[in-house]
């Protein structure tokens, strides 16, 4: 059953009633107004000792209703989905507006969608005990990779979620989004100490996670293994690592989930709600050079298929195409929400993103990468003296309206005489999405799109993302390490 026919059929909600709905929310005046209704389901399994630890399944069904008036927004929200229930957010909401309403009724007009996620088998119609298997499936893979592991953990998430959004503009869009995430980690120890107990050099971690949105003909028991024996691969070679060294070195990042770098530095100082409050080091600067020409920035929520991508976003705006928000190093856009493009005279750009019906959308970015450039990857590596090659992070802080930021760095590794040689830990990234722009001097031509699980904070909401780069090198970042 399509989403529209979900809310209609069972609900009652057709288009009619919807404009009503939204009538009686321009009632006391405002700029614009929308509805959105949501049917989630969803399940989450947790394996750990060999054992099933953890296991839910959730509905989630309710209705949002927001009334925008000049940079305030009013918004409301019920878990009845009833005619009388949404009228009366509809009058909560326009209770921040105080003008003459809009007259007349207010007619939706459905468009139609892309379909950038078909899922043929949706996990939510599947058995636990199918997903179970994949837990399993990688437990026993872990254990069987290397005698020295300790302990294991695996975790599968998926939800469907069906969405209903009809807005003042006379817009009715409707979407169905499946979404999946399966992760492993695994602790590994040294030889000569069996009990499990020490901390330290002697044991170490390794994670791998993926997540798309599709159904599960996308995954398999084999991908579960083959997660688990990268994990153990990753904390094998930690449990070899030296300390890191400190100062200010050149960087190369390797191609894929380090993108997750420029996710956090220079993503996030782009969107357009920091920008418009002038919160953000960004500001004010469109059509200013804030980069290398060898650096363009893309959000792109048209991909096949990945973590972030959208049909629609979550104010019923559908990408159309990529959103280039540095071009060359020029500097050409911030990632938009209908309210920010309203405020600041711009077009959206589909990135008005929320974590469900009880929340606003707010600008967020969907699948965020640095595009490929022409140097060869190994040549990049020939390039360096010596530096640092980082391949995997565990975490950071960041701070848009400054663009600084701290990272550690999970997976690391010397490079010395243009060679990759001995893997290092504890190393920490510390610099600004500035510094990093401006100090790009070679992009390799091996864009990788990780496929990782990754998801994004903000203001309270998490929503799915991907992450992308070439592998980069720059040229001077300030290293923490412990040598």
């Amino acid at each position: 059953m399509s989403a529209r026919e979900l809310f209609e059929r069972q609900h009652g909600l057709d288009s009619r009633q919807l404009g009503r709905v939204l009538s009686e929310a321009l009632g006391g005046g405002g700029d614009f107004a929308d509805v959105y209704l949501e049917y989630r389901q969803s399940s989450s399994l947790h394996l750990e000792e060999s054992l099933l630890k953890e296991s839910s399944e959730a509905v989630a069904l309710g209705a949002g209703v927001r009334v925008v008036a000049g940079e305030q927004t009013g918004y409301a929200y019920t878990n009845e989905l009833s005619l009388e229930k949404l009228l009366e957010c509809a009058r909560t909401a326009a209770s921040i507006a105080a003008g003459a309403a809009r007259s007349g009724s207010i007619h939706l007009a459905p468009r139609a969608v892309p379909a950038r996620y078909p899922a043929g088998r949706p996990a939510h119609q599947s058995a636990m005990s199918e997903k179970t298997e994949f837990l399993r499936a990688a437990d026993a893979a872990a254990r069987r990779a290397d005698s020295r592991v300790r302990e294991v953990s695996a975790n599968w998430s998926d939800e469907w979620r069906q969405i209903l959004i009809a807005n003042s503009d006379g817009e009715l869009v409707a979407d169905s989004q499946p979404l999946f995430a399966f992760g492993v980690s695994v602790v590994i120890e040294a030889d000569g100490n069996p009990s499990g107990k020490s901390l330290g050099a002697s044991r170490q971690a390794g994670w791998k996670n993926l997540g798309l949105r599709a159904g599960l003909e996308a995954f398999s028991g084999e991908k579960a293994e083959g997660l688990a024996r990268e994990a153990v691969a990753q904390a094998a070679t930690l449990l070899t690592a030296a300390d890191a060294p400190a100062g200010e070195l050149p960087i190369v990042l390797a191609a894929g989930a380090s993108g997750v770098l420029l996710h956090e530095s220079v993503g996030h100082p782009l969107e357009a709600d920091a920008n418009r409050k002038r919160l953000s080091v960004f500001s004010g600067r469109l059509g200013e050079r804030v980069a290398t020409e060898l650096c363009t920035v893309v959000d792109d929520a048209t991909l096949p298929g990945l973590r972030g991508s959208l049909n629609v976003d979550g104010e019923g705006t559908i990408p159309r195409a990529a959103t280039v928000l540095i071009e060359q190093g020029v500097l050409r856009a911030y990632l938009q929400d209908r309210l920010s493009a309203r405020l600041m005279k711009m077009a959206p750009t589909g990135n008005g993103r929320r974590a469900g019906y009880t929340s606003i959308p707010i600008p967020r970015m969907t699948n965020t990468y640095l595009a490929a450039g022409e140097s060869d990857p190994e040549d990049i590596i020939r390039s360096v003296e010596r530096g640092l090659y980082c391949k995997a992070f565990s975490g950071g802080q960041v701070e848009p309206a400054v663009g600084k930021f701290t990272f550690s760095v999970h997976e690391a590794y010397l490079i010395e005489n243009g060679r990759i040689t001995r893997p290092v830990k504890g190393a920490t990234l510390i610099g600004s999405g500035v510094d990093i722009l401006e100090n790009i001097v070679a992009v390799g031509h091996d864009l990788e799109l990780d496929r990782g699980a990754w998801a994004c904070g903000k203001e309270g909401q998490s929503a799915p993302v991907g992450v992308g780069t070439p592998t980069v090198k720059i040229t001077r970042m300030t290293v923490g390490g412990r040598r």
